[in-house]
């Protein structure tokens, strides 16, 4: 019960400050899908497309990818390896959404909307979809696992194909170019998670776990999705709405579920009281009965006797015996015969 108060408590905190300032600032703009974004849109498709063609037709781009793994490049330079083991790891989809979504929570805290949020898991999930879908249907084997020179290691049950880690360097780091609010922390945040996406990229193949097609795919694959969030726009809105929409259902129904305050008192002025009159009491008449009149019942003790002639009394009687001829002191003694 604590816990659901508290819970229920934070949750209100949360949305008591969305609700200071209206729940999209003006200033930001929700990114349209222009002409321009469309043409890039269609290029990175037809780009997807041709590099899993050649791929799959085991063109010139899959004999490439044989010369780099025999190059080994882990054996050419081998004073970076431990500094690219943790490098690799701004692509891991855990850690780097957990950093991103820090950032865009304390967005949302400042922007008073959840937007960012929304955007980022929108992009996680098609993430998700799309890559997860692209390497489970092709099955290429990765380097390490390599059957036959030459061949393309397609269809073989493998999931390396897309760069999984380069699809989301593209897409974690560069949801917050997407998000920006100013056209310059637009162009600074691409070029940034330009650079470590590419780098993620490299990190792979320079490791061995992806061929240089894998990382060719991923750039493509998290680009295209990143093109696509603007479709995805009028959606978002509406599960903000929604989640705004079900924070008046939980406030109302708390409300009707409390008790009702108890009404304060008003304050009460204490005036002297006026010493009144003692109401005359008429006397009552004593009440005869049909058996006759009867003596008045005295409540205090009857006449008054000496201290010499009063029987001491315990609660079991008189302690002196009774005797017949014995007379109280001061009495005349009555001669005996």
């Amino acid at each position: 019960m604590r816990t659901e108060r508290k819970l229920t408590r934070r949750l209100d905190r949360v949305f008591a400050r969305l609700d200071r300032e209206p729940e999209r600032p003006a200033h930001i703009d929700v990114p349209r899908m222009s002409r321009h974004r469309a043409v890039l849109f269609s290029s990175t498709l037809a780009f997807y497309l041709a590099i899993v063609w050649a791929v799959i037709t085991t063109s010139w781009l899959v004999r490439l990818d044989w010369r780099v793994m025999f190059f080994r490049p882990y054996q050419q330079w081998p004073g970076i390896h431990a500094f690219l083991d943790y490098y690799v790891v701004l692509g891991q989809r855990g850690p780097t959404a957990v950093m991103v979504a820090a950032w865009l929570g304390w967005r949302s805290w400042r922007q008073h909307t959840v937007r960012p949020l929304l955007t980022l898991a929108a992009s996680l999930l098609l993430l998700n979809i799309t890559v997860g879908a692209a390497k489970l249907g092709m099955g290429r084997l990765g380097p390490h696992y390599a059957t036959v020179i030459g061949s393309n290691e397609m269809g073989l049950g493998g999931d390396i194909f897309p760069s999984g880690h380069t699809a989301n360097a593209v897409v974690t780091w560069g949801i917050l170019a997407y998000l920006a609010s100013t056209a310059r922390a637009r162009r600074w945040l691409s070029a940034l998670s330009a650079i470590t996406s590419l780098g993620v990229g490299l990190t792979t193949v320079y490791l061995g776990t992806h061929w240089l097609s894998d990382v060719l795919l991923g750039w493509a694959a998290g680009l295209l999705i990143l093109l696509a969030l603007p479709w995805f726009e009028p959606l978002i809105s509406r599960a903000e709405n929604a989640l705004f929409a079900l924070r008046d259902r939980l406030r109302a129904r708390r409300r009707r579920t409390a008790p009702a305050p108890a009404a304060p008192l008003a304050p009460v002025a204490l005036q002297p009281l006026a010493k009144a009159a003692e109401p005359s009491v008429p006397a009552r008449e004593p009440v005869t009965s049909a058996r006759g009149s009867r003596p008045p019942i005295h409540l205090a003790p009857g006449p008054h006797t000496a201290r010499s002639e009063r029987t001491p009394v315990t609660p079991a009687g008189s302690r002196r015996p009774p005797h017949a001829d014995r007379l109280p002191r001061g009495a005349s003694q009555v001669s005996r015969p």
